[in-house]
């Protein structure tokens, strides 16, 4: 991996000089975009409206349209800003674990110790799972300040992205303002199906069918060309069936198809007994 930012973790007196890393990375499979006729490759040109030149990167500024005036910002001007100088992941509190909402996380990053700061690293590390608290930082990367959530993964510190409050929707569905009567033996019904499907999470038990099947499509069409076989490509698609309407109904099938699924456990063998 390779560090995108260096910074430091800030916490009363405390400095953790630290190496930003990003968590993730994407697999998917790259496509770009043809023309339909003749296969020929499709590219965007950042073409100037006013000498009609196809520009380079290193010569475009970004600018703030105002209606009446058009403000160039370079890039020495959005370094200029001081909250783009700072290299402080500034903690402002400590909260309970639970108080993080997971709709507003965003990107993770692991944040890895300077040498010379590996014991206040871990002092916070430590300190972080045995309170069960969480750090609510701020930070500024990528031309924007940003709020955070430091905690404590295996045994590395994660930075994740927080949403502003004003970036979260408020859910107003006038639908829901009207009481659904929910019978207790629906209610009981549904309750054995989630018994049914209940289970430890465990990510590497989940695959992306949709970039599996997207390979599998690619190979078939370099050895059959244009006119691939569905079917035997992907095997025959069973029809899902008419919708269940009743509620009760589709939680009974439900209940029992999953019972249909279940492997009978075997009895573990009586021990014989000494003479």
């Amino acid at each position: 991996m390779r560090a995108i930012w260096k910074g430091a973790i800030s916490f009363g007196l405390v400095h953790v000089p630290v190496k930003v890393y990003s968590a993730t990375e994407s697999h998917d499979v790259s496509l770009h975009q043809v023309h339909d006729e003749d296969g020929g490759r499709i590219r965007y040109e950042r073409r100037c409206e006013i000498c009609k030149e196809i520009v380079a990167y290193k010569h475009i500024d970004k600018a703030f349209d105002d209606g009446e005036k058009t403000i160039v910002l370079t890039d020495e001007d959005l370094k200029s800003l001081p909250a783009e100088r700072s290299h402080e992941i500034d903690v402002v509190e400590f909260v309970p674990d639970d108080q993080i909402d997971v709709l507003r996380l965003g990107n993770p990053y692991f944040l890895e110790p300077e040498e010379k700061a590996l014991k206040p690293y871990s002092l916070l590390r430590q300190a972080l799972e045995e309170t069960e608290r969480t750090a609510v930082v701020t930070f500024a990367l990528r031309q924007r300040t940003r709020l955070g959530a430091l905690r404590v993964r295996d045994n590395v510190l994660v930075l994740q992205t927080l949403l502003w409050d004003d970036e979260v929707r408020t859910a107003d569905f006038p639908v829901l303002e009207n009481t659904a009567k929910v019978t207790q033996k629906e209610l009981a019904m549904a309750g054995q199906l989630i018994e049914s499907l209940a289970g430890d999470f465990d990510a590497s038990q989940f695959t992306d069918d949709y970039q599996e099947q997207l390979k599998t499509l690619i190979e078939a069409k370099q050895k059959a060309g244009e006119g691939i076989d569905s079917e035997a490509t992907f095997g025959v698609q069973e029809d899902e069936g008419a919708e269940v309407v009743d509620l009760m109904e589709a939680l009974r099938r439900s209940v029992e198809a999953r019972k249909g699924d279940e492997k009978p456990k075997k009895k573990p063998a009586k021990k014989k007994s000494s003479a």
